[in-house]
């Protein structure tokens, strides 16, 4: 064990489940694949990490996927919105002893390893990190201790999460990262032709 650790959320992908808002404009069966391709992109990125690393399934525990099992523990989320899933997983690494923890989800073709150690190094002088979205709301959280106001009382999946977000730490210290495009929709993913081009 070391002392950061890298949450991942992830759904399990099955047909009709994943990336909704993207399935109306490309359908079931695309969707499923541009969804695949980026939680093979988040695994790629963070093999290169030597940091401890768990994924947290929504629905239940693949074995063979993306996720090695060499490198990655693999968990369940826990709670009945994404606020507390989330809670649920910070709380469950600080309580492990991890001195820094981020969670990441798995809808962003921009996520580099760069950006995930740069999100760790700011947690030396920052109290949080945060990867904003275009969209609204963030990419990645960075914590060195629980901040449970995060994680409550928000409208998950809006415009208005990063803001609300914000607002709660407003009596922290905290570090804004680069604005990166979470892909959940037709637009979204027409500014990645790489991947307009898989489907």
């Amino acid at each position: 064990m070391n002392n950061n650790l890298i949450i991942v959320f992830v759904r399990t992908p099955e047909l009709g489940k994943v990336k909704t808002r993207l399935a109306k404009a490309i359908g079931d069966q695309a969707a499923l694949t541009i969804y695949k391709l980026l939680l093979k992109h988040t695994s790629t990125v963070l093999h290169e990490l030597s940091f401890d690393k768990v994924v947290y399934y929504s629905e239940k525990i693949e074995n063979n996927d993306f996720w090695k099992a060499s490198l990655f523990e693999k968990k369940l989320q826990k709670g009945a919105d994404l606020g507390e899933r989330m809670q649920q997983a910070f709380e469950t690494a600080f309580d492990r002893g991890y001195k820094k923890v981020l969670i990441i989800g798995s809808d962003l073709f921009e996520l580099t390893s760069t950006l995930i150690i740069s999100a760790l190094e700011a947690l030396e002088t920052y109290d949080i990190s945060i990867g904003p979205s275009l969209d609204g709301g963030y990419y990645l959280l960075g914590m060195k201790e629980l901040h449970p106001a995060v994680f409550k009382n928000k409208k998950w999946g809006t415009d208005s999460v990063l803001e609300n977000t914000l607002q709660d730490l407003k009596q922290q210290n905290v570090k804004l990262l680069e604005a990166l495009n979470d892909i959940d929709t037709f637009e979204d993913l027409q500014q990645h032709p790489e991947l307009l081009n898989k489907i």
